[in-house]
């Protein structure tokens, strides 16, 4: 059965070293890889995963085109990269028409990293330019291990940004919110949004993940890691245990993602 990641990270080379040791401070949680593409590669072919969406954040305005840059430089038949815009940029318009003349299939956004609400007024012509341009948005939804009860990307607050703009391709990360499930349950299910598997299999209570798995469209479930995160062997075998069928598994490891990004 095919599989493709719809949610990890990697660094530059020269970078990773130095990110990942950021990262990992003060929080009781160890990567998996070393942050390279190389070394997610490797863990990729030894778990049988096809292909993944690479993520990067812009947590300031000038990095958006160099992200840019590596992505273009790591794009392959195996990795799809996502770029990424600050909301707040004086230049976003020009960064995401970059983003778009390079071929760049979405963008990932991190309210937490980039300190801004998820609902908040100011973003909301990011959120019309990323939809006028058909790119998906990869966004952390719910809380975060690093930012304690920081609620900036509360599932309740993307319902609102559904609500301003139907039909934006937005992906949540962690089934809709990490350690927010039943927020995300009581707000967001059954509508027309994408959630991810990321780091969920010790989180999400089992009765609020049947409820999810029963009543969201399993055409907007999608398989995902968070690598360097989380164990691509353990969260594959999180999603082989639902209670689903073949058919449906079949779409949440490659066939809503490939339909999403068009490939």
């Amino acid at each position: 059965m095919p599989i493709l990641d719809f949610h990890t990270h990697a660094f530059p080379d020269g970078l990773a070293p130095k990110a990942i040791a950021s990262l990992e401070a003060g929080i009781d949680w160890r990567a998996e890889t070393d942050g390279t593409v190389a070394d997610l590669l490797r863990h990729m072919d030894a778990q049988g995963v096809d292909q993944a969406v690479v993520a990067n954040i812009a947590t300031k305005p000038a990095q958006a085109t160099p992200i840019l840059n590596w992505c273009l430089q790591i794009a392959s038949d195996r990795i799809i990269p996502f770029a990424s815009v600050h909301p707040f940029s004086p230049t976003v318009s020009e960064e995401l028409e970059a983003i778009i003349q390079a071929g760049i299939r979405g963008i990932k956004i991190h309210p937490m990293y980039q300190q801004f609400e998820a609902d908040d007024p100011a973003v909301f012509p990011l959120y019309e330019a990323v939809r006028a341009a058909g790119l998906v948005v990869l966004a952390h939804a719910g809380y975060d291990i690093a930012f304690g009860p920081l609620s900036t990307a509360a599932p309740s607050r993307f319902a609102r940004v559904l609500d301003a703009f139907p039909g934006l391709k937005l992906v949540l990360a962690h089934l809709g919110g990490w350690n927010a499930f039943e927020e995300f349950a009581q707000t967001l299910l059954g509508r027309d949004v994408y959630i991810d598997t990321a780091l969920c299999m010790d989180y999400c209570p089992p009765e609020v993940l049947h409820r999810i798995l029963k009543n969201h469209s399993q055409d907007r479930i999608l398989f995902g890691t968070d690598s360097p995160w989380g164990k691509i062997a353990d969260q594959i075998e999180y999603v082989r245990n639902f209670l689903i069928s073949d058919t449906a598994r079949e779409k949440i490891f490659s066939g809503n993602a490939r339909a999403l990004l068009s490939l």
